[in-house]
């Protein structure tokens, strides 16, 4: 699989069932359920990663795959199906959301002089729960889609939490990094800083610490996904990362 992004299309879909709880499959696309996680989309959606499927099929498989749910949500990793289903799913309810795959080449890549430090998730958590509270008021959503990170220790070959501290330690930001020797990929994912301590540099050590660790172990690519309309693809692109594709998620309820 030579195509860059057949190769992330491939990641995607395998690092999502090694992580889920439950899979069931259909005929080019899966369903992932984890029932400790309910309000996490990511661990609870269906997964079109197949160039062609049947388009009219996809949100009967949704409700198969997934039971009975307040929000349904179908990914289809492939961004020219994602255009040629969006009609058919519009109809049934759906809305559109469009994804940027960014990557870059991760050779000659060094840790930076202030570089993040790969910890364990508890040093993290607080960080990342006040992060969640800030987005949402409700508690019990901020907690799912904090604690859901442990689950993807199960997603990659080498799944790493990194966390850029203040000069005090504080966390100030952190991302995933996951790598795959065999895939020859790396990806970037949730990285995030709090919003007291924007602007100071930490998002670029987060970054800048992927890629070295990516070069260190003879990965050559890393990939992150960004919003197809938000400021942080523009700030990926300052730092050398190149669109290479699309991808789709479509939301019900």
């Amino acid at each position: 699989m030579s195509d860059p992004l057949e190769r992330v299309v491939a990641f995607r879909a395998a690092f999502a069932r090694r992580q889920a709880a439950e899979v069931v499959d259909f005929s080019g696309a899966f369903a992932v359920r984890d029932p400790e996680f309910p309000l996490s989309q990511e661990h609870n959606q269906l997964i079109v990663a197949a160039a062609d499927v049947d388009a009219a099929a996809l949100s009967g498989w949704a409700l198969r795959g997934l039971g009975d749910r307040r929000q349904y949500r179908i990914a289809v990793l492939d961004g020219v199906l994602g255009e040629r289903v969006a009609p058919v799913l519009a109809a049934e309810g759906y809305e559109r959301e469009s994804e940027v795959v960014l990557a870059r080449a991760t050779a000659g890549c060094m840790l930076p002089e202030r570089a993040a430090q790969a910890v364990e998730l508890a040093e993290m958590r607080e960080a990342v729960f006040r992060q969640q509270m800030e987005w949402s008021p409700d508690e019990e959503l901020a907690r799912q889609l904090t604690d859901r990170r442990r689950v993807r220790l199960r997603g990659a070959e080498t799944v790493l939490f990194l966390a850029a501290r203040t000069a005090e330690g504080e966390v100030a930001a952190c991302a995933d990094l996951y790598l795959d020797s065999r895939a020859g990929l790396a990806q970037v994912e949730d990285l995030v800083t709090a919003t007291a301590h924007r602007g100071q540099g930490h998002g670029d050590a987060l970054l800048a610490t992927g890629l070295a660790l990516a070069a260190d172990a003879g990965i050559p690519q890393l990939f992150l996904i960004a919003d197809g309309n938000d400021w942080p693809r523009e700030w990926y692109g300052r730092r050398g990362f190149a669109e290479i594709g699309r991808s789709h998620s479509f939301l019900k309820g």
